[in-house]
């Protein structure tokens, strides 16, 4: 399988539900990792969690935009050490919108080892220069401390909170295509 990219320390590829559901799920079953996802992002076996990776694929292949999530893995082990996404933000009503974000959920094994700042580095390298998006936005619970710092590694402008998005408030933050004129 080709990768969709790599870095200096991981590849990102597409899902292989087959072979990745029991990471996956050992990932999104640790309540540590999903206390900022919510209930949802949960997993309560690894055949739910095979089923909900082949859904991730099939939408991303109805999106037909370039735009999913993909597995994060550790080169030197590959091992799966989470998942990194591109996709556009839902409205209130869950409903896609014309914005993009930039977001990542690892293994807990795997924080604060500056793979999220990596993973996002290349993402966002990804979704400008190669789907030319004009500008890519994250959106993290203001109390997840740690997905706050990683988007001011990857120099992300905090906009304050919003809520836009998820039908909940979230601190918005955003990135411009390298180039891009700015109002202000």
């Amino acid at each position: 399988m080709t990768p969709l990219f790599e870095t200096e320390r991981l590849t990102i590829r597409s899902w292989i539900p087959e072979h990745d559901a029991e990471q996956v799920f050992e990932i999104y079953s640790d309540p540590e990792v999903t206390y900022f996802l919510g209930n949802a992002s949960r997993t309560t076996n690894i055949e739910a969690t095979r089923q909900r990776l082949i859904d991730n694929i099939e939408r991303s292949q109805r999106r037909n935009n370039g735009t999913g999530s993909w597995a994060i893995v550790e080169r030197a082990t590959t091992t799966i050490v989470g998942t990194i996404l591109l996709k556009p933000l839902p409205d209130k009503d869950g409903l896609p919108t014309e914005d993009y974000e930039v977001g990542w959920h690892l293994r807990r094994a795997s924080w604060g080892k500056g793979y999220a700042t990596e993973a996002g580095r290349g993402m966002l390298d990804y979704g400008f220069s190669v789907l030319n998006l004009p500008i890519i936005y994250a959106v993290v619970k203001p109390e997840n401390h740690a997905s706050i710092r990683v988007t001011q590694r990857l120099g992300m402008k905090p906009l304050g909170r919003t809520k836009q998005y998820y039908n909940i408030e979230l601190l918005l933050f955003q990135q411009d295509a390298p180039g891009r004129r700015t109002g202000g």
